[in-house]
């Protein structure tokens, strides 16, 4: 195989491997995005979970028997 040739092939190699480098740098990124989001619904739905259980407290009295 010749010298350039040679420098063909991995030029050509470099190429494929920087597209692919983007490729997974992009879902990447979008899946930091998803998460971040998911991360900001959880701790909402936590603070709402928070909120509501003050509401909706159970007092001693109105706990059925352990037998039910």
């Amino acid at each position: 195989m010749s010298l350039e040739m040679r420098i063909t092939d991995l030029e050509s190699r470099l190429a494929f491997q920087d597209d692919t480098i983007q490729a997974l740098n992009d879902v990447l990124v979008a899946q930091q995005r998803v998460l971040e989001r998911l991360q900001l619904q959880v701790a909402a739905l936590a603070k709402r979970q928070e909120d509501m259980q003050g509401q909706f407290e159970v007092s001693e009295e109105d706990v059925p028997p352990p037998h039910y």
